[in-house]
């Protein structure tokens, strides 16, 4: 697939629109990469499972835990109130045009004081950035690993699932992560690349073990199809419209559809 073809790829994660070049994640090959994001709200609970019931010693732990929740400081619950803000004003009309005033204003709180908790609106991008990829990255893995023995397709189609749930329900951080990334800086994007790396060697990973089990066609480039494939899910942030969680397991499952059996009449 699309052999001797070269690829710019610095957005292999992020950014839907936009498609760049990185030669360090195909051994020497130019690839491409798209945008990703990621946030910090836990991924949706395995089906099937039920909560055990509190004996005695874990209800009075279940309570110091609600009480140390309750009793945490002002400051913290404050500085995470500044990220998400930020988060949701970098995702809506990007970094540049975002400022710390914009960003107090919706927090809610004075404008300096938001130089209590970080020394510049850079500062809070890297946190931003940095919890947004790592919530997808870590949903994406927790739900493949869940799943115990399956099928290789079953894990592809599990990480598609899970990677567009933490896009489009559950996190900002991700959202923003997706959209701002090839808007950047280069020394902006450049502490973020470890960790983009690994997602995309992950995704290459599970693309590798299906193509040698014969699950998908032995012809096929792994590289330019994870970045088709992420390309693909990052870009539903310009197009699909949240109504229900049945909505985003839907469109996981057709695009998992789509990718394994194309568009041929069968």
């Amino acid at each position: 697939m699309l052999r001797g073809i070269c690829f710019d790829n610095d957005h292999w994660l992020h950014e839907p629109a936009a498609w760049y070049v990185d030669t360090e994640l195909a051994g020497g090959m130019k690839t491409v990469r798209s945008s990703l994001r990621s946030g910090d709200r836990s991924g949706p609970r395995p089906a099937g499972r039920r909560p055990k019931a509190p004996s005695a010693s874990r209800g009075r732990k279940a309570e110091s835990d609600k009480g140390s929740a309750a009793a945490t400081p002002k400051s913290e619950r404050s500085r995470d109130l500044i990220l998400h803000s930020a988060a949701q004003l970098f995702r809506r009309q990007g970094f540049s045009a975002t400022t710390l005033r914009q960003i107090a204003t919706r927090a809610k709180i004075k404008a300096g004081s938001i130089y209590y908790h970080f020394d510049s609106k850079e500062q809070i991008l890297d946190e931003v950035l940095d919890r947004g990829l790592r919530h997808v990255f870590e949903t994406v893995k927790n739900s493949v690993e869940r799943a115990g023995k399956v099928s290789h397709r079953r894990k592809i189609g599990l990480a598609i699932e899970a990677h567009l749930v933490a896009l489009l329900e559950t996190s900002d951080f991700t959202s923003a992560n997706i959209r701002i990334y090839g808007q950047l800086p280069e020394q902006l994007k450049k502490p973020h690349r470890p960790l983009r790396r690994a997602y995309a060697e992950y995704w290459d990973q599970l693309f590798i073990d299906a193509r040698r089990a014969g699950e998908i066609r032995a012809d096929m480039e792994v590289v330019p199809l994870r970045m088709f494939v992420i390309g693909a899910l990052n870009w539903t942030i310009e197009w699909f419209r949240l109504e229900n969680r049945d909505a985003v397991l839907e469109l996981a499952r057709r695009t998992e559809t789509l990718i394994f059996e194309g568009v041929n009449k069968p």
